[in-house]
């Protein structure tokens, strides 16, 4: 049975590469084939598994100190076919140690001791774990080794230093501190990849394993705590006229003021034991932030993400009174995730709330973002949904942003451009997509901006930026316009409903996207993924024949693009006829478009709108 299944996936790739369509599969996404964890037609295999983790947290922070202490109890499932003899911990925060692996310099308000471990049991067994190497990677032995299906438990106490300089997290002032990457955790182990052992460099993102967390900030009085999940104990931490307006603002569409500067200055928000435990709990999650602080606001309201259960989703806003963007985060937020659950992806807001904390990373956490002030209150709307539009991709699925960042940054940068359409306009948005995106590649001709999408951003610094954003976005664009909504759209749900809380390769998506479309989109994504190709379209002549025009568009740069061919007639008329990219499918070099009409042409313009052309001077002709 099981070698008749692996002949056929294998029968099927054979196929496709005799029908001249075929992708590029390294060897390890072959293994899992075999091995029938991933499957050719873009579903997780039969044998597909993951591991998994509870995590009992127990944060202490108590500013002005900038010394976080840390408690932790870990039960890790091994759920893998495979014996295994240690596990790989991370420690990131040892990115902030002299001599981490990092792409910039580290000035001394970014550099600290790292994370120290002070006890480290297996299974009530003390080992010695060390903490000095500046590394964010530390494999620990295991005495008894963790067999299939079996768990392990683990019991961690460490602390260290918060760092002065802000970013992902740090001390946003000596009074507000965001915790992130905080905890010791287990890696992820998969089944193409084993061990991620990876390391943490800063201007790179993360991969974790989908776990259950019990939360508990030990903060003092006075001090207000927001964190991923949902608080336990509002009651006991809150006095009785806050936690009142928490629970109204639960089913509120108008923002509610939970806490205002007036109500701080009281300095009766909170309840007065010298330290408050504020408890929360998320489950099947892949991370967990903080953020705390006894001057930053609070307001909340929440909104309709389910129309089939009328589920509503809290949204809640920290921040500077004195910001204006920030005053309007709830609200722009409510319209982020009511517009993402209806829209695009039109997938209901699977959280019980998102919390907009105002510092500098511009940066996504699950049910967190942790966003930087502006003047401009309308790029901060666009900022923060972009960061709440990073839900589905890396939160709903666990991608390696490590990795293959393509696929939660091009997707967010997707998501940015279709919601401002519904908040600005189509001309506003495709403009900001343009400058703040593509101009940033297009205009940029140095060899590594043209490395294929598909290069592992962990092997990249340049081209970095353009490689996981505005190229995969563009490409995502590009299908959307080839297919049309309806298909694109099907196919998008097919995937995310199949990799809903696991862990999804390129590979996975593309071949769920050609099986639920029906069609084989093999060409397409060999195109714009396993290519060095560009975008520059050349009109090379517009001919006249019977009933009509033959137009020639030839394909300098190499991308599969959608365009607008723009003709204006000798009557003074225009008129505009739409190419989507399947006009490249049979000849990717050069294309020919019949021109119906008893008119008579005077000139013809190629517009690629968002596609920009990296050479618009042979983008005309006129017709002689």
């Amino acid at each position: 049975m099981i070698r008749s299944f692996i002949l056929t996936a294998f029968a099927s790739l054979l196929l496709v590469q005799a029908q001249g369509q075929s992708l590029y599969v390294p060897r390890d996404v072959q293994r899992a084939y075999k091995n029938q964890t991933r499957s050719v037609d873009g579903k997780p295999g039969k044998k597909y598994w993951q591991n998994y983790g509870r995590y009992n947290i127990t944060v202490t922070a108590l500013p002005p100190s900038r010394n976080i202490t840390g408690t932790e109890q870990i039960t890790y499932i091994n759920n893998s076919p495979d014996t295994l003899k240690g596990l790989n911990m991370k420690l990131i925060l040892n990115s902030h140690k002299p001599g981490a692996a990092r792409y910039g310099n580290a000035g001394p308000d970014y550099l600290t001791s790292g994370v120290k471990i002070d006890t480290f049991l297996i299974n009530g067994q003390a080992q010695k774990v060390s903490s000095d190497d500046a590394t964010t990677n530390q494999m620990v032995g295991l005495k008894t080794l963790l067999l299939p299906h079996d768990s392990v438990k683990l019991d961690i106490t460490w602390h260290f230093q918060l760092s002065l300089q802000s970013g992902r997290e740090g001390m946003i002032d000596s009074t507000t501190y965001y915790l992130a990457y905080f905890y010791p955790r287990v890696s992820v182990y998969d089944d193409y990849n084993g061990w991620d052992k990876l390391p943490f460099i800063d201007g790179q993102e993360f991969y974790n394993d989908f776990n259950d967390y019990t939360l508990q900030v030990k903060a003092p009085k006075n001090y207000i705590v927001w964190a991923t999940g949902t608080l336990q104990n509002p009651n006991q931490v809150l006095q009785p006229e806050y936690a009142k307006r928490l629970q109204a603002s639960m089913t509120s569409d108008s923002t509610i003021h939970v806490a205002t500067m007036a109500d701080l200055a009281k300095k009766n928000v909170t309840a007065q034991q010298d330290v408050n435990t504020w408890v929360w709990k998320a489950n099947d999650i892949s991370d967990m932030t903080v953020g705390l602080s006894n001057h930053y606001v609070w307001d909340a309201a929440s909104t309709v993400v389910d129309d089939a259960t009328h589920r509503r989703a809290s949204m809640q806003a920290a921040y500077i009174d004195t910001c204006k963007d920030f005053q309007h985060a709830v609200q722009n937020g409510r319209n982020s995730l009511s517009w993402l659950s209806h829209n695009w992806p039109g997938i209901p807001y699977p959280f019980p709330k998102m919390t907009a904390f105002q510092g500098y990373a511009d940066m996504e956490y699950p049910m967190m973002v942790n966003d930087s002030h502006t003047d401009d209150i309308h790029f901060s709307q666009f900022v923060q949904d972009h960061e709440i539009a990073h839900t589905y991709f890396p939160f709903y699925m666990g991608i390696n942003e490590s990795r293959y960042a393509f696929m939660d940054e091009g997707w967010a940068t997707t998501f940015e451009r279709l919601i401002g359409t519904a908040e600005v306009g189509a001309a506003k948005a495709d403009s900001l997509y343009k400058k703040f995106r593509v101009v940033r590649w297009i205009n940029d001709a140095s060899t590594a901006q043209d490395l294929p999408i598909i290069t592992p951003s962990s092997e990249l610094k340049a081209g970095y930026g353009n490689n996981s954003y505005v190229k995969p976005s563009l490409s995502y664009f590009a299908l959307k316009d080839m297919l049309g909504d309806v298909l694109f759209k099907k196919a998008l749900h097919g995937y995310m409903d199949r990799w809903h809380g696991k862990h999804p390769i390129p590979w996975d998506y593309f071949n769920s996207m050609s099986n639920v479309s029906g069609r084989n989109l093999n060409w397409f994504f060999t195109n714009w993924f396993f290519t060095n190709n560009y975008i520059d379209l050349g009109l090379q002549s517009v001919s006249k024949v019977n009933g009509g025009y033959i137009a020639t568009v030839k394909n300098i740069g190499g991308f599969v693009v959608p365009f607008d061919v723009k003709l204006t007639y000798t009557d003074g008329t225009t008129e505009s006829l739409h190419q989507t990219p399947a006009i490249w499918e049979k000849d990717q070099k050069q294309a020919t478009i019949t021109i119906k009409t008893a008119k008579t042409i005077k000139s013809a313009v190629l517009d690629g709108g968002i596609f920009m052309d990296a050479d618009t001077n042979n983008n005309k002709f006129i017709v002689k």
